[in-house]
């Protein structure tokens, strides 16, 4: 239910709020894994369905534009079979983060490219560059932990919470008073849904999805502890970065850290799994 504000004053104390509003918890009962709040009350400003859309189209553009450069991998390619896989294994276990998984037409392609990426978008779009597995010699266990990372942004909405914030705090009261329910929000997502491939999240968005993405891979039966060589791999790869403080990503040492941390909340699941 939207409700009209009649002053604009009151919009940045309720952007405000936004932000600081806790979450309630789904359960009152304590759930096994890690611990990592609610989702944003932000991604509440933006429409779940029109960043879906606007993510599938983008997507779609994507695999034509690899499809024409002879860049997007065949059905058959044994790379992508063992992608969709893991895949396989990890999707049962996104619905009780996001109810909307459920409905969610996933999609696991790859791309010929020598970046060293891989990233999902809002609604279920996977795509893994070639050059973070031929680079990194990725284990299938060190997969599951990449694909559930990039999974965790999606079922976490951190693209739509991003929407959100740059909404209520970038553009002003006025559009703030759009998206709370005085018109114009498509245009909204317009204007930010073609940052999607782009996008850049924060290091509190990374280190959730971090764990987020451990979690899904443990309880997949796929080893937690490959969380570590993933970044051991990924800062030889990367040689030295920025400082942690100038990049938007946290650094290796500090994520390898979160997850140790994070371990024993995790490996139980992924014994557990294992003997499933």
């Amino acid at each position: 239910m939207f409700y009209r504000v009649r002053s604009a004053v009151l919009l940045p104390c309720l952007a405000g709020a936004l932000l600081l509003a806790p979450l309630a918890p789904c359960s009152a009962q304590a759930r096994e894994g890690v611990e990592v709040g609610g989702n944003s009350a932000f991604s509440k400003l933006v429409p779940a369905d029109q960043v879906e859309r606007s993510a599938a189209q983008q997507y779609a553009q994507m695999l034509r534009q690899a499809a024409d450069k002879d860049a997007l991998a065949g059905a058959d390619n044994p790379q992508l079979r063992r992608l969709r896989s893991i895949a396989q294994r990890l999707i049962p276990f996104a619905i009780p983060w996001n109810e909307r998984a459920r409905d969610w037409r996933w999609e696991v392609n790859l791309l010929g490219s020598g970046q060293v990426n891989a990233f999902c978008m809002p609604g279920g779009k996977i795509a893994f560059y070639s050059g973070i597995l031929q680079k990194l010699q990725l284990s299938d266990d060190e997969v599951a932990m990449v694909m559930g990372h990039e999974i965790a942004h999606a079922l976490r909405e951190h693209a739509r919470e991003r929407m959100g914030k740059n909404a209520a705090t970038g553009i002003g009261a006025n559009l703030l008073g759009q998206v709370l329910g005085l018109g114009q929000l498509g245009q909204t997502v317009t204007n930010y849904g073609a940052q999607l491939l782009t996008l850049e999240f924060s290091r509190s968005d990374e280190s959730e999805a971090d764990l987020v993405g451990m979690e899904l891979a443990a309880r997949a039966g796929f080893d937690p502890r490959a969380g570590v060589t993933l970044w051991q791999k990924m800062g030889a790869a990367n040689g030295n970065g920025p400082p942690q403080w100038l990049s938007t990503h946290p650094s290796g040492s500090t994520r390898i850290a979160d997850i140790e941390a994070n371990l024993p909340k995790v490996l139980p699941l992924y014994e557990r799994a294992r003997k499933n």
